[in-house]
């Protein structure tokens, strides 16, 4: 952030903000190993990621869902009914595949509740069924959740089961009934030798092992079983199964798809679902006829009784009163008998299944039970089609009670739909009851008129046609059922399952969708980039340091008189003792300046310069003593004073005591001459401060200094003026006054930019005057000082003023350290 100065119309000088994106631009450019160290430690952390992540495979199997008609249906033989059309039946598909009654089915079949893993590199890896055993495990004993088991190869008839419980109480579950309980286990090490295929009877672990007869065993090579609860392995399959429409295909054609870490794993469960809920669908589509044959056979059991009874009695009359025949006629009125017998008994069929299926829709609520009413020869077509429909609405109803809470209108709805029909079906039967009734009065008396024309054989002759009357409608029911348990049985075997597979689930290599090791690494990349990015904006804005002269050219319009660089040496006489270093050079240049704005003064006697800056620690004792030096050199006769009563400096490069100075001077303490010491530097003389005085302002205010610099610019061709900073007191505002000529000092990565607004307003109020601005600390740097290409230097610490006129804020913080190793980067 740069804090510009304008001048107005008037000449005053106005701010505003701007950022300044070069200087933000060469301050990446200086971090650039910062950056390429945060880039390389965030690839790391993604190449960390995804050596350790597993990686996640997506395969998918496509079914179709089609309304398969039966080739045996005939209208005598309709004991199938249509679920809806195709368009209801993928609805309902898809229902089943989420509920969690399909899932626990299909979890059970392949036991995915029970894993075989290995020691891999970073955790155990499951291997499914390639271990080299199977574990039969005993679903009516516990089996520890959660905690794997350890199996170690022995020899080729023996292995070792191993473990160790930290504690004594674990979860097992029971998977017949898929409870779970808390089992007492040995704490320690657990160690036990087994034989292949020997029962295994442990706390936490029941089963046989059985070796692979095809398996190679390794010995001492160490696998894990381990167990999971039965109801999370459900949830968690059930929540993650995907079914839909194939893109592109018919509605009819759906696909299923499974995501996992282990592709083995997932295509035995997408096959296992296709195969479980094909054989579902074909048992819910030969419901109707399951329960037909059901109820033949509950009648056939009492009629074949009949039947053996009767052909018993027939066999003991013949034997007891060698009745073996009897007339044409009487034949021919016994033919009629058992042909009215044979209709009444049909009849009294219907009524009795009438009067059950009444008395079941009375109390039942379950109708999918319902056997085919053409199992007794009802043929009514209201009769069919009504309980056709009733069944088909019962088994949507109980279809629909494992994915909807009872209560929903779905549930109201389909109630509402099977009451209108169990109504309409209740007043069918009672009106077909009466149609019977009818029909049985009329044969009842058809056969008492027949039975008339019989009453006057003999006594045995007619019992014989009794007898033989009964066993043939007893055969006749016989075949009758049979026939019809016959037709549903070849319904029922014809039926194919509306679900075929049409492309089962196959490991064919690839379906990895993650972990995406590209995307990682480019995460990697752009948080390694982006995130230094951020922080050296961060730093950029918040940092408030002068840190080149292009920065003092757009906060001030006073201008800069020369730049100073940072140079190693072991005092501040750089120009007296390396005159010929770039930093003599760089003072010399400062003095040829400084001529040019002499001359413009045109003022007689010796010149003044003062030289101060906005805090302590940036380098003005350091440019006082040189500018005095190189003043005296060139032959001059100057005399430097250490006006900074507050923290003395000076006296030390030039070997001097401390214990008087122009303090005792002021106070009239000492003369002059006294405080005055010649250097060992040709024309220069040394004032220094003198001891510390409680009021060093009062004292730089008094008259005696203002005589004393008038005597000064007497004797003196130039007078240097050491001051206290001008940020921090307002010792050097009192000095100005005696100033031709002011050098403010600003040291580069040191200085703030807010102290340039502080001698900018003092120097539109004109408290200072003939002002200009020295770089000291200058080092040539590619984000910084675009204009000017100078690589001086000086000092090795002797620009680090100190603070005397403050508390200091002790120790550096952790912040400050990290802030400059960052500028040492």
């Amino acid at each position: 952030m740069a804090y510009n100065e304008e001048h107005d119309a008037d000449g005053s000088e106005t701010g505003r903000v701007s950022f300044d994106f070069r200087g933000y631009l060469f301050k990446i450019l200086n971090l650039w190993k910062f950056v390429l160290l945060s880039i390389a430690f965030s690839l790391a952390v993604a190449y960390y990621i995804n050596v350790r992540k597993q990686n996640v495979y997506k395969l998918d199997s496509l079914i179709s869902v089609e309304s398969e008609q039966n080739p045996f249906f005939t209208a005598n033989t309709s004991i199938s009914f249509n679920w809806g059309g195709v368009s209801g039946k993928v609805g309902k598909i898809i229902t089943a595949i989420r509920t969690r009654t399909h899932n626990e089915k299909v979890v059970d079949s392949l036991q995915s509740y029970m894993e075989y893993l290995v020691e891999g590199t970073y955790r155990k890896e499951d291997i499914y069924k390639n271990a080299p055993f199977d574990f039969r495990l005993d679903k009516s004993k516990p089996q520890v959740l959660g905690y794997p088991i350890g199996i170690r190869i022995l020899n080729a008839t023996e292995f070792e089961v191993f473990t160790e419980f930290e504690g004594d109480r674990r979860a097992a579950q029971t998977y017949a009934n898929q409870t779970v309980k808390q089992v007492t286990v040995a704490t320690g090490v657990f160690k036990k030798t087994f034989k292949s295929g020997a029962l295994i009877e442990l706390p936490f672990l029941n089963g046989r092992l059985v070796f692979k007869p095809a398996a190679t065993l390794k010995p001492q090579s160490e696998y894990y079983i381990n167990f999971l609860n039965f109801d999370a392995i459900v949830n968690r399959y059930q929540n993650s199964i995907i079914i839909g429409p194939a893109p592109q295909a018919a509605s009819s054609i759906l696909r299923l798809q499974l995501a996992g870490t282990n592709k083995a794993k997932i295509v035995a469960y997408l096959n296992a679902t296709s195969a479980i809920l094909s054989r579902s669908e074909l048992e819910r589509k030969n419901l109707y006829a399951t329960n037909t044959i059901k109820f033949i056979d509950s009648s056939l059991a009492a009629v074949n009784t009949n039947l053996k009874d009767f052909s018993d009695e027939m066999n003991d009359f013949r034997r007891e009163n060698k009745v073996f025949d009897v007339s044409q006629e009487i034949t021919q009125i016994s033919e009629q008998l058992r042909g009215y017998d044979v209709t009444k008994e049909q009849e009294n069929a219907k009524l009795a299944y009438l009067d059950n299926l009444e008395r079941y829709l009375n109390t039942k609520t379950n109708y999918t039970e319902i056997a085919a009413p053409t199992s007794v020869g009802i043929q009514e077509g209201n009769i069919l089609s009504s309980v056709s429909k009733i069944v088909t609405l019962a088994a949507e109803r109980q279809n629909l009670e494992y994915t909807t809470k009872e209560g929903s209108g779905l549930f109201k709805e389909l109630d509402r739909r099977i009451d209108a029909e169990k109504n309409v079906l209740l007043e069918t039967i009672s009106a077909t009851t009466k149609t019977i009734g009818i029909q049985l009065t009329t044969i009842s008396r058809n056969i008492a008129n027949l039975e008339a024309k019989l009453s006057g054989l003999p006594e045995d002759q007619q019992e014989y046609l009794k007898i033989q009357r009964k066993l043939d409608i007893s055969q006749e029911a016989y075949d009758i059922y049979m026939v019809k348990r016959s037709e549903a049985a070849i319904v029922k075997a014809a039926n194919i399952s509306d679900i075929n597979v049409i492309d089962e689930a196959k490991d064919i290599g690839g379906g990895r969708i993650g972990p995406n090791k590209s995307l990682n690494y480019m995460m990697g990349l752009m948080l390694g980039f982006f995130i230094p990015m951020f922080l050296i904006f961060a730093l950029f804005l918040l940092d408030n340091t002068i840190h080149g002269s292009d920065e003092v050219e757009q906060l001030s319009k006073i201008p800069i008189l020369g730049l100073i660089g940072k140079y190693n040496y072991k005092n501040n006489l750089v120009v007296f003792e390396k005159p010929k270093s770039a930093v003599a050079e760089s003072f010399r240049s400062i003095r040829s300046s400084l001529q040019f704005l002499y001359k413009r003064q045109a003022k007689p006697g010796g010149k003044t310069l003062m030289i101060t800056s906005s805090v302590s620690g940036e380098g003005k004792t350091f440019c006082s003593i040189n500018m005095a030096t190189v003043y005296a050199l060139s032959g001059k006769k100057t005399i430097l004073l250490g006006l900074d009563l507050r923290k003395p400096k000076i006296f030390g490069d030039f070997n001097i005591a401390n214990n008087k100075g122009i303090v005792n001077y002021l106070i009239g303490e000492s003369t002059f001459d006294e405080v005055k010491y010649s250097s060992h530097i040709e024309n220069l003389d040394v004032v220094s401060s003198g001891p510390i005085p409680p009021n060093p302002s009062e004292l730089l205010m008094s008259d005696q200094l203002h005589v004393l610099i008038a005597q000064l610019r007497q004797d003196y061709d130039m007078i240097v003026l050491d001051t206290p900073p001008l940020g921090l007191v307002t010792d050097a505002l009192e000095l100005t006054q005696y100033a031709d000529a002011t050098i403010f000092i600003v040291r580069l990565d040191y200085t703030k930019k807010g102290m340039l607004a502080l001698i900018n307003a003092k120097h539109r109020a004109g408290e200072v005057k003939n002002i200009s601005f020295v770089m000291n600390f200058y080092k040539h740097k590619t984000n910084h000082n675009y204009g000017y290409g100078y690589g001086y230097g000086y000092g090795y610490g002797y620009g680090v003023y100190g603070n005397a006129y403050h508390e200091q804020d002790g120790g550096k913080t952790v912040w400050a350290r990290f802030k400059r190793l960052l500028k040492r980067l």
